[in-house]
């Protein structure tokens, strides 16, 4: 906390009003079904980035990233997306959606600051929008909902940067509890929390270095014909998480998804078994069955990489000497260390669950990697973390 108030203050001249700390965060499964309205597992790590503000007394926004060293400058009549401004525009975002809901704002000194650049992953963008959300309506006293907060990021990420607004990104930055992972319904629009019990594994976030790249557009495989024939594919389950599963008849599945091309049926299959891992996860975490939580997360590493063609050799490569650090066969069955690919785009990151007895050999299998691939991978060890909040002296 002195950090960031004294970084303001060289920066602004000022102490600031209002310090709000937001944490980072992974999906573990399902972030590629949001179109669809299927599910998705979160959680919020100890990955923190604080957004400090003071008022001015005029219209005038400026903008301080403190560990690069960068500044923009805006107002609030002229909120305009601009290319050169990268991670402002984001914290633009959010000021164009108070304005745009009616709110009557002053001028800010806003500083971001972040040990792990937006560049990264791992929720850092999000949680950077998510902080200036709470910190604006806690320093203008703006009588705002749990609801009205989520609009108010919404309005920001579909109409100033015309992106998808995805409602496990922000639910999980602001409403995490430390302790538990969430699970994000969103043919509900609504989110449950579960307790994450298991205290003898260790939780690693790899930033591979590896260029994300594109090989197919996302975008294509949303389209509503391709969700009403995954709409048709459900049935009501009363004793399901949920209310609903995919269809387990083969011949049911190939007559609907029979319409459409080779590849869009694998990567609707792929989509279908997410939704199942999302529900096998749960379970596990619910029951405290790490051998059944950590079979929903390989296998949905296994569909990420076979059927939705978004893995990469090099993530492949280090997730296979993960489950290879166990090299009793009585343990393939029942894993006791798990991993998979996260977030967007083909390549980047990709999470582990470990033994504390396997930290140091992961670390060897880190240095080998960096030796065959080239690429010098940022390692991180995160526990769970709560959702964004005011920071007090």
């Amino acid at each position: 906390m002195t950090l960031v108030n004294d970084a303001h203050q060289n920066e602004y001249g000022t102490k600031p009003d209002i310090v709000v700390k937001s944490p980072g965060r992974f999906h573990l499964i399902g972030e590629h079904s949001w179109f669809f309205k299927d599910k998705t597992l979160s959680m919020a790590v100890n990955m923190s980035v604080y957004v400090s503000v003071s008022r001015r007394h005029d219209t005038s926004l400026k903008f301080y990233f403190s560990q690069i060293d960068e500044r923009k400058k805006s107002g609030l009549a002229s909120l305009k997306f601009k290319r050169e401004d990268r991670w402002a525009n984001a914290l633009k975002s959010v000021i164009y959606g108070f304005v745009s809901a009616g709110f009557p704002l002053m001028g800010m000194d806003i500083m971001v600051y972040s040990d792990i650049l937006p560049s990264a992953g791992f929720g850092i963008t999000t949680a950077m929008k998510v902080a200036l959300a709470v910190a604006v309506k806690s320093l203008f006293l703006l009588p705002l909902s749990d609801a009205d907060l989520l609009q108010i990021l919404e309005c920001g990420n579909r109409r100033f940067l015309r992106a998808e607004n995805l409602l496990a990104d922000n639910i999980t930055a602001l409403f995490a509890q430390k302790g538990s992972l969430l699970v994000t319904d969103y043919f509900k629009s609504r989110w449950d929390y579960i307790p994450y019990m298991f205290e003898d594994k260790r939780l690693f976030l790899v930033d591979t270095k590896v260029p994300r790249v594109s090989v197919w557009n996302e975008n294509s495989l949303y389209e509503p014909e391709n969700a009403l024939i995954l709409g048709d594919l459900r049935e009501p389950r009363q004793n399901v998480y949920g209310g609903w599963r995919y269809v387990d008849s083969v011949s049911d599945i190939n007559e609907e998804l029979s319409v459409v091309s080779e590849d869009v049926r694998r990567k609707l299959l792929a989509i279908m078994r997410e939704h199942g891992d999302v529900l096998d996860a749960r379970e596990g975490l619910e029951k405290q069955d790490f051998f059944k939580f950590a079979r929903a997360v390989n296998h949905s590493h296994e569909t990420m990489r076979d059927m939705f063609n978004i893995s990469c050799p090099e993530i492949d490569w280090l997730l296979k000497r993960v489950s290879e650090l166990e090299p009793n066969l009585d343990f393939v069955r029942n894993p006791v260390t798990c991993g998979r690919i996260t977030g967007k785009g083909y390549g980047r990151c990709l999470y582990a669950f470990l033994r504390e007895s396997d930290e140091e050999a992961f670390g060897e299998r880190i240095a080998e990697f960096e030796k065959i691939f080239g690429f010098h991978p940022l390692v991180h060890k995160v526990e769970t973390a709560d959702g964004a909040g005011v920071v007090r002296d």
